[in-house]
């Protein structure tokens, strides 16, 4: 295992791909992991994910200082929580919650081992008189014990053998007890340990390891999940973090962290790893909201993909390498996105050559009929599965089998579907804009302004030609000239790359999104209109709720300040995912377009990373950073709320909405105070200055800054006018405006 790529900080986590009841910690290859057998059913586990496994995945941080979950089996019901109360300390702890069997026949397991490439010795090792487990890692000694002497101690080949033990011996078996072996168990059972915790810990010497045990065993636990989002939309960031905790895995194939689409079959179908593109770009993007490391590992678990022939592969697995095709350009846009949040230009460094490759490949092998316009399809190389196909055309899409395709034919010749495809050309249009952006952010002027002009283009075609006039709408189109009859919310894109005029805007919202026969309801945005045959099925992107297209959606009547009718998405969404996650801790993968309920057919995963996308575009209504309006802060009249401390531009900061006041705490020692209604935006903070576009308001708007670092407001200028402040408070007072103005304070240094 790379230790290195892995700060210390994060060193113990749930990196196994498959087991959340299992913490690895990297630097020492060491395995702690819980199994349970029930006698009742003659059955061991090692608590596999989900939730016919009896696994719930509970409230975690990041870097699983503090991780909590239940795990049922065979009827008995366990609280755990691991804690980290150090670097190096680490405490799990279960209570049990319901017996569903006599307690002495219901046994909890404390599995150790250390992995094969692992420095140091492989064989544990137990001392009856301390009651120590113990492993010498070749720099130092890792100890486990708990505060009484276990059951039991036994030590195994594999953790198969110790499945076969039980399930053909039962728990009365000694014969596997001992003092040493490559696999060490500690066994307890509840009627002596219904409620009981044990300690690992590393250290140079075995003496100074046990003593750590002994110090925190019986004390409280320091570890704490804080929460970060009270109020309006209160949990949506909280969900967000927890979903991207527990699905950041370690890929052990290509010795990297990455967050992975779903614990519950992604390693298992997968040969051990899998990079669906668009999947990983997204949980980057919200992985990115607490740790900045988190996103770029994201992001390059991506681009570490790209092909000879210069596109992002659809998919990367263990098994297969979809090649011959990609997934719509999405990764500019977030890598933009990071960039502002973190102004880390290594972001932009990475993704330079890799976007431009990407970039041109869709116009050099997705323009099939050469018109200007582009379409999904399959390319002739490399040999993944259904290359070729009009399906592997449809996976380019990622909506496999939405009915938008269902008119579309495979032309060979151009390995092309023959249908111009409006959520694609948006995709790309909005790609070459982000990446005429990173060009000019490292100083490649003139590359940026050949590709503004090849994206201009593209955006008037888009308006132009996938505009139906008969239905006021954006609609794929046939090379035939016929527009599809089926409508997705894929329609709404062109909003997000601004190609759409200011009336076709506002025909999609009054007509598509606001129509009860086409995406307007409780439970929004179905993956295609209600009125189409095809939403009855309710099978995949036929019918179904998709995270990803309400974000897109979100995001493209934000960036036309179609500000009400996002916050109808955005509350739309919300609803739909908390229902689901406060019911069952469920993060859909997609949900019904009816009832919003995730687990009501089986073709959907039940902790799928993107449905966090939900989450996310709730929190962005209060928080957000965006192309188009920079860092952004809201604050409703009436609405309250309290958000973070996440990653913001500033920093790791709080933002809070009060009665009377909106205050944004940055860890950088400055304080925002303001009493304006509305949106921020551009907001800038650093010890130099502040900088915000204030939305219209009333006279008698107040703005206060204050900074811990001792500097005093220096000058404010509101437009380009000087502002009267008061520079004991740093409060400036706002004249009465109908349009937004920009206010710009700097602070004396001296």
């Amino acid at each position: 295992m790379a230790a290195r790529s892995i700060p210390a900080g994060r060193a113990w986590n749930t990196w196994d791909p498959v087991y959340p009841a299992e913490l690895v910690h990297h630097g020492s290859g060491t395995h702690v992991a819980l199994a349970a057998y029930s006698d009742a059913t003659g059955t061991f586990t090692r608590f596999p994910p989900g939730h016919r496994h009896g696994v719930t995945l509970g409230p975690r941080t990041i870097d699983a200082g503090s991780i909590s979950l239940d795990l049922e089996h065979a009827g008995t019901k366990l609280a755990v929580t691991f804690g980290r109360e150090d670097d190096d300390v680490l405490k799990i702890r279960w209570r049990t919650r319901t017996f569903g069997e006599w307690g002495l026949r219901f046994w909890l397991l404390v599995c150790l081992w250390r992995d094969e490439s692992a420095h140091g010795d492989r064989t544990w090792s137990y001392d009856p008189d301390t009651t120590e487990m113990s492993v010498w890692t070749g720099d130092g000694d890792v100890v486990v014990r708990g505060p009484r002497f276990p059951l039991m101690a036994t030590f195994h080949d594999s953790l198969a053998h110790l499945k076969q033990e039980y399930e053909e011996k039962g728990y009365f078996y000694l014969a596997s007890r001992g003092i040493s072996g490559p696999i060490g168990v500690l066994r307890y059972n509840l009627e002596e340990m219904a409620e009981f915790e044990v300690a690992l810990t590393w250290a140079p010497t075995h003496k100074e390891a046990s003593a750590k045990v002994a110090h925190v065993l019986g004390e409280p636990s320091k570890a704490a999940i804080e929460t970060l989002h009270r109020g309006q939309f209160a949990g949506a960031l909280d969900a967000v973090r927890d979903c991207v905790a527990w699905n950041t895995v370690w890929d052990r194939h290509n010795e990297r962290p990455y967050t992975s689409l779903s614990r519950n079959w992604v390693a298992q179908k997968f040969g051990g790893w899998g990079v669906w593109l668009n999947d990983v770009v997204y949980h980057g993007l919200m992985g990115g909201l607490f740790d900045a490391d988190l996103g770029h590992e994201n992001q390059n678990a991506v681009f570490d993909g790209v092909t000879e022939a210069g596109n992002l592969p659809c998919l990367l697995t263990g098994n297969d390498a979809w090649v011959d095709r990609s997934q719509p350009p999405v990764v500019g846009f977030t890598t933009w996105c990071h960039y502002l949040r973190t102004g880390d230009r290594r972001f932009l460094e990475d993704a330079l050559p890799v976007l431009k490759s990407n970039h041109d490949w869709w116009w050099r092998m997705r323009d099939g009929n050469r018109n200007g316009l582009l379409e999904f399809g399959t390319s002739p190389v490399g040999t993944g599965l259904y290359r070729g196909t009009k399906l592997a055309a449809k996976d380019e899409s990622m909506m496999d089998n939405s009915p938008i395709h269902d008119e579309a034919r495979l032309m060979e010749d151009a390995h092309t579907l023959d249908c111009e495809d409006v959520g694609l050309n948006s995709f790309v249009a909005l790609d070459g804009e982000i990446l005429a952006h990173v060009a000019r952010a490292l100083g490649h002027l003139d590359e940026a302004d050949k590709i503004d002009r090849q994206t201009n283009d593209l955006k008037a075609r888009i308006r132009d030609q996938l505009w139906d006039e008969a239905r006021g709408v954006f609609a794929n189109r046939l090379w035939s000239g016929k527009f599809t009859d089926s409508i997705a919310p894929t329609s709404f894109f062109p909003l997000v790359c601004g190609a759409a005029t200011a009336e076709q805007a506002d025909a999609m919202v009054k007509n598509w999104l606001m129509n009860p026969d086409a995406f307007y309801g409780e439970h929004m945005l179905p993956a295609v209109t209600r009125n189409d045959p095809a939403f009855h099925d309710n099978v995949y992107w036929r019918g179904r709720i998709w995270p990803p297209l309400n974000f897109l959606t979100y995001y493209g009547l934000r960036r036309y300040g179609l500000d009400d009718a996002a916050r109808l998405v955005a509350e739309a969404s919300y609803r739909v995912f908390m229902a689901n996650w406060q019911r069952a801790r469920i993060c859909g993968e997609n949900f019904n377009g009816t009832t919003g309920q995730a687990d009501d057919q089986p073709d959907t995963d039940l902790f799928y990373t993107w449905g966090a996308l939900m989450a996310y575009v709730a929190a962005a209504e209060l928080s957000d950073v965006n192309p188009w309006q920079g860092w952004t802060v809201t604050r409703r009249e009436g609405e309250t709320f309290r958000l973070g401390p996440c990653l913001t531009p500033a920093g790791r900061a709080t933002i809070e909405a009060t009665g009377d006041h909106l205050s944004v705490e940055a860890e950088n020692g400055l304080t925002l105070k303001t009493n304006v209604t509305g949106r921020l935006t551009h907001l800038h903070l650093s010890a130099e200055r502040c900088a915000v576009v204030m939305p219209p308001g009333p006279a008698g708007t107040w703005f206060e800054v204050v900074w811990r670092g001792g500097a005093q407001p220096a000058n404010a200028m509101l437009d380009d006018t000087p502002l009267a402040y008061d520079a004991a408070t740093g409060r400036a007072t706002l004249p009465a405006s109908d349009a937004p103005r920009r206010l710009d304070i700097t602070f004396d240094q001296a």
